[in-house]
């Protein structure tokens, strides 16, 4: 999984550093670790997979915003998704969202990448006894 977040991370225009690595790999294992006490799994369903690569990049960047926010002034926030209909795939992306400020933008999207996707962790989760 962690070349799979590197690539996404790539995606949205991060550059790994030196170090980034190891706080990579703890944003993969929370999430992880959530997903499977939230499901009561004991690992991560493969249904689950695309939305824990999210989470963990989503972990990582919020992680970055917060302790080296120079880390992250390279991400393009322009063209952030704003919609998305899973019914007939309708992607509406935010482009031109003069109301919002860079960092409320990244807030948005941080805030997308953490928690699209949780509501089908009900899909996977077993019964505690």
């Amino acid at each position: 999984m962690l070349e799979r977040v590197k690539k996404r991370l790539e995606s949205f225009g991060y550059a790994l550093k030196d170090g980034d690595e190891a706080a990579l790999a703890f944003s993969i294992q929370k999430v992880e670790n959530t997903i499977k006490n939230d499901c009561n799994v004991s690992s991560v369903p493969e249904g689950l997979e695309m939305i824990a690569i999210d989470m963990a990049a989503g972990e990582f960047l919020s992680a970055k915003k917060t302790f080296s926010p120079d880390d992250i002034e390279g991400l393009d926030l322009d063209f952030v998704v704003k919609q998305i209909l899973e019914g007939d795939t309708n992607t509406v992306f935010a482009t031109g969202e003069a109301s919002l400020t860079p960092e409320q933008r990244l807030d948005r999207f941080l805030n997308y990448l953490l928690t699209h996707g949780r509501d089908e962790f009900s899909c996977y989760r077993r019964i505690r006894w």
